[in-house]
């Protein structure tokens, strides 16, 4: 069945090309978060369950992805679960484990991982997470450690504060065994241990769902990344919100405190 016209959306179309083309005319941003925010709200909103708005966002993610790949952007960090998270219901967990297993399978045999040369990271406490769930993301990262043409960095048991107390736990570890010297520890020393090691700062970080507040997220490393947020829940977000943040860190005159 054909879809009826709609002078909406054709007007949309058009924004949507237009807004592409002065995107792709600016500066790209080397490395994106994302804080995938609104799951659950964006299930109520649609009346429907909260595992089918997970399903959603999961699918929604790859399509942000494909966007961002577009556009070049060549590191992206995704937030998926935070430390606080375990806090939820076990029903609720299940479904997001079983999501990202899933997903996780699905990446590492996904032939354009392979042709792009991604390299898939997974950053956070993962030796919370269930072993099953921990062995597909070994087995994930160990089918992509090679590539380095981009890089996903899937932010699972992740918490901010948690991040840099294991970086200093591992610092004072190798001081204490000589391995290093006191003296020798300064701002890149320290990102050296943090999860993110090897990858630039994020240009920009983006919150959907409304709240405004990173939580946590990439502490250390975005202390000067451009910040946006949007109201759209994360199942919801289009092509046309992801361009109208591109757009946004682009007008921006990023000073790094000077």
């Amino acid at each position: 069945m054909k879809e009826r016209f709609s002078p909406y959306n054709l007007i949309y179309a058009i924004y949507k090309r237009n807004l592409k083309r002065k995107v792709k005319a600016g500066t790209i941003p080397k490395h994106v978060g994302l804080i995938l925010d609104g799951n659950r709200r964006g299930a109520t909103t649609l009346g429907i369950s909260k595992e089918r708005g997970y399903k959603m966002g999961a699918q929604k993610l790859e399509e942000v992805l494909n966007w961002a790949w577009d556009l070049g952007i060549k590191a992206i960090s995704v937030w998926i679960f935070s430390t606080e998270n375990f806090q939820r219901s076990d029903d609720e967990k299940s479904v997001i484990f079983k999501l990202a297993k899933e997903n996780a399978i699905k990446i590492r045999n996904d032939e354009r991982v392979h042709e792009k040369k991604i390299q898939v990271r997974f950053s956070g406490e993962i030796s919370m997470l269930p072993e099953s769930l921990q062995e597909e993301f070994r087995k994930t990262e160990e089918a992509t450690k090679d590539y380095n043409d981009y890089i996903l960095n899937i932010c699972v048991a992740y918490g901010g504060r948690k991040e840099i107390v294991h970086a200093v736990k591992k610092i004072a570890k190798h001081v204490k065994d000589g391995k290093l010297d006191i003296d020798s520890i300064n701002e890149e020393m320290i990102a050296m241990y943090l999860y993110t090691t090897g990858l630039p700062d994020p240009d920009l970080i983006i919150r959907t769902s409304g709240e405004i507040r990173l939580s946590g997220f990439l502490l250390w490393q975005g202390v000067y990344s451009e910040l946006y947020f949007t109201d759209v829940y994360w199942p919801l977000f289009r092509e046309i919100d992801f361009l109208r943040a591109i757009r946004s860190y682009q007008l921006r005159q990023r000073r790094f405190g000077k």
